[in-house]
């Protein structure tokens, strides 16, 4: 474990393989106060040799070490709220920039785009007083399916029904590695956006 400090908080870190999704762990931490039984340094070393008198106690072949510190190691709970959290912001990610980008391309009827790890989205909204508001979603990018649900669920004003996948955006065809999708939006909700900002 590598100590790390802040101020009067200290940690342990736990660092994991580089290719791990999360590389590394914050196991343990508390503020430094020499001196007194509160102290992260102290009550670290305590709880590990308790865990290591816990340990020798449970099994056959005790450890030699001074201290145990397995217990504070990242297990299945911990990878699982990290990827459960990870989702989380993606779609909290995902949600705000896809209104930025509906809201900048209503405003100059250019496509706006962002990138993602992995692939790239691209929003084009064309609104005309009289006419209906045509969205084209542009994905590049090798993604799966449940993410292209994913997105085109997170277009305000459009009915998930009825997506249409294109050949062609209005001005240009499609390059390799991209995928459109096109739909109609319900004006109120397109100017409910440009309101809101």
């Amino acid at each position: 474990m590598f100590k790390v400090k802040v101020q009067r908080w200290r940690g342990a870190v736990w660092r994991d393989e580089p290719s791990a999704d999360v590389e590394a762990w914050l196991v343990a931490g508390g503020m430094r106060e020499e001196g007194s039984g509160d102290d992260f340094y102290s009550a670290l070393t305590a709880e590990t040799r308790a865990a290591r008198a816990r340990y020798n106690a449970e099994h056959d072949k005790p450890l030699i070490t001074d201290a145990y510190s397995a217990h504070l190691l990242p297990g299945p709970d911990d990878h699982d709220r990290y990827r459960l959290e990870s989702a989380t912001r993606f779609a909290l990610r995902l949600n705000r920039t896809v209104r930025e980008l509906v809201c900048g391309s209503l405003r100059d009827g250019h496509e706006h785009a962002a990138d993602f790890s992995g692939f790239r989205l691209g929003i084009l909204v064309r609104a005309e007083d009289g006419h209906e508001t045509y969205v084209a979603i542009r994905i590049t990018g090798s993604v799966p399916r449940d993410l292209v649900t994913l997105i085109l669920s997170r277009m305000p004003g459009c009915p998930p029904e009825a997506w249409f996948p294109e050949v062609a955006l209005p001005e240009r065809d499609l390059l390799p590695a991209e995928q459109v999708w096109s739909n109609l939006m319900d004006p109120k909700a397109a100017a409910l956006l440009l309101d809101e900002e």
